[in-house]
């Protein structure tokens, strides 16, 4: 079972209700103007890659282009990929500078998705990798041709699928515990012949903060002497 939100155009953040997650959206965080230049920017500027990636220990094309920027201690690895960002350029600290006053969150890195059609995609998953913290903030921002983006629980029977229309210039926010109750995708569609391009902000939390963080819990959960 599926439902889509009936959403309203803003300025300001919402919050959806979907029980389980923190989600907010922004349908014009850009206006058309802006957001159609910056879609013709990002896509002469960044080095896209189709990268191979490894899904039930095959490896196999992904379904779309992607790129990692971010700062120079911000390495990230999924589905058998280790990135090591390339350094921001002059347009993506701008888009990163309003994405972070909306928010109200800082950010090291962005990934970045470009969909050349329906025929690419995004299955199912979460962003839950250990560099990301344990209830990471991903900013999730959309130009180009509209896509529905959808939400499912991890939990069986625990809840509907939720599809969201991002439309261009639009921002959609996961925050708290959604990586950790949700998957999240953007399905295939025979519909769609126009791209779009999707920058997600995140923060990795370095290696060595996170060794730290493992020994602190060690060291409080010793018994005592």
């Amino acid at each position: 079972m599926s439902g889509t939100l009936d959403l309203f155009r803003t300025s300001q953040l919402q919050t959806l209700t979907i029980p389980g997650a923190n989600v907010q959206w922004m349908p014009a965080l850009f206006d058309d103007g802006e957001a159609t230049a910056l879609f013709e920017a990002l896509s002469t500027s960044i080095e896209w890659r189709q990268e191979d990636i490894l899904i039930f220990g095959k490896r196999v094309p992904q379904p779309r282009l992607t790129a990692w920027y971010g700062d120079a201690d911000a390495p990230y690895r999924y589905s058998g990929l280790q990135l090591t960002p390339r350094p921001w350029t002059a347009l993506l600290l701008q888009i990163r500078q309003r994405v972070e006053e909306v928010t109200r969150v800082q950010y090291n890195s962005v990934l970045l998705n470009l969909y050349r059609d329906g025929k690419d995609s995004m299955g199912w998953h979460s962003d839950d990798e250990p560099e990301l913290g344990d209830e990471p903030t991903i900013a999730s921002l959309s130009f180009g041709q509209p896509r529905p983006f959808q939400l499912k629980p991890k939990k069986r029977d625990s809840g509907k699928i939720v599809s969201i229309e991002l439309t261009s210039g639009s921002l959609l926010v996961m925050r708290g515990a959604t990586q950790r109750n949700f998957l999240h995708a953007i399905p295939k569609s025979s519909r769609i012949h126009a791209p779009r391009i999707n920058l997600t902000f995140r923060m990795i939390v370095p290696l060595a903060t996170r060794r730290d963080a493992n020994r602190g819990k060690s060291v409080g959960n010793a018994p005592p002497s």
